[in-house]
């Protein structure tokens, strides 16, 4: 009988989630998931779950899962919505429901909540603004006992499983490649990701925030990023710079798009606003120290794991 630590997760069906679970297998832990449906990936394949059925909206089902649990790793949330008030109800309302189901039900357990490195700037879209928001109601519950907290602002993930990122794969295979803007943007690898976030459930490190990067934190440029996923698909692209005036008006109009047909399209003018943005790197001060993890997966080996992976599952 397994007598590992019990982690409670949400979000486990979704991409970061699976990865995570899997981790907290290989790690020994006992899983206890919340699942609004049925789910038996080939990743979980062996492992033995507690599947809490219910939502984030469900005060019951927050409270069975959380209860007795040594650390809850709180994925769930949003990542596109038709509009601030959806993203605000899933990031932030969801944050303060299961904080504070964790708080009555499970005291002394490390609560860890997992952000993005957009959180940092609030003010570029509803998407950013939902998960500083989610930050603060975090703090808000956790604020007699913030040992017990620890925030993790991820940058762009990527790895098998994901389809938003799949884009740029599909992107850098053809002759002509549009790039925007000349900032600088963090990656990590989705194992890596699950690895560290498995590590705080377990107890590394101190209570905080932090960020995730991969090998480089400094982070990469858009024609870095996509020589790199053209070299992993075989493509040899041209590189087209968009006018950033384009990329806002295109993100406007998708937005109009979403409003109109009642989608909630990824790419919208808040995401375009992010996209420009000139900084997503990660300061050492920023980033999850290096006693606790370190990240091993470049975007080099990442990518041309990821696309194997997609053509073998026959996304790409």
């Amino acid at each position: 009988m397994n007598d590992g630590p019990l982690v409670a997760v949400t979000g486990a069906t979704g991409f970061v989630g699976l990865h995570l679970v899997a981790a907290l297998a290989r790690q020994g832990a006992r899983i206890r998931i919340l699942s609004r449906r049925q789910a038996e990936p080939e990743l979980w394949r062996g492992i033995a779950l507690d599947v809490v059925p219910g939502s984030l909206e469900d005060t019951p089902a927050l409270e069975r899962l959380t209860a007795g649990a040594d650390a809850i790793v709180h994925v769930a949330g949003l990542i596109k919505a038709r509009d601030r008030a959806a993203f605000l109800r899933a990031n932030r309302d969801g944050t303060r429901a299961m904080a504070e189901a964790a708080r009555r039900c499970a005291p002394g357990a490390r609560f860890i909540a997992v952000s993005s490195l957009a959180a940092r700037e609030p003010q570029l879209s509803d998407y950013a603004a939902s998960k500083h928001a989610g930050e603060q109601a975090a703090r808000a519950v956790y604020g007699n006992a913030p040992d017990r907290l620890v925030i993790v602002r991820p940058p762009a993930i990527y790895g098998p499983w994901d389809r938003e990122t799949l884009a740029i794969f599909k992107a850098a295979s053809h002759a002509m490649v549009p790039v925007f803007g000349s900032g600088r943007v963090a990656f990590v690898h989705v194992a890596d990701a699950a690895d560290a976030l498995t590590r705080l459930a377990l107890g590394a490190g101190a209570a905080g925030r932090y960020a995730l990067a991969d090998p480089n934190p400094a982070g990469y440029r858009m024609t870095e990023l996509l020589g790199a996923a053209a070299r992993a698909v075989g493509g040899s692209p041209r590189f087209l710079r968009v006018p950033d005036g384009l990329l806002l008006a295109a993100g406007q109009a998708s937005t109009a798009w979403g409003r109109l047909s009642g989608r909630a399209p990824i790419f919208t003018a808040g995401k375009a606003r992010e996209m420009l943005h000139p900084d997503w790197s990660v300061a050492p001060d920023e980033a999850l120290p290096s006693t606790v993890y370190r990240s091993t997966i470049g975007i080099a080996e990442g990518f041309a794991e990821t696309v194997a992976w997609y053509r073998a599952a026959g996304w790409l």
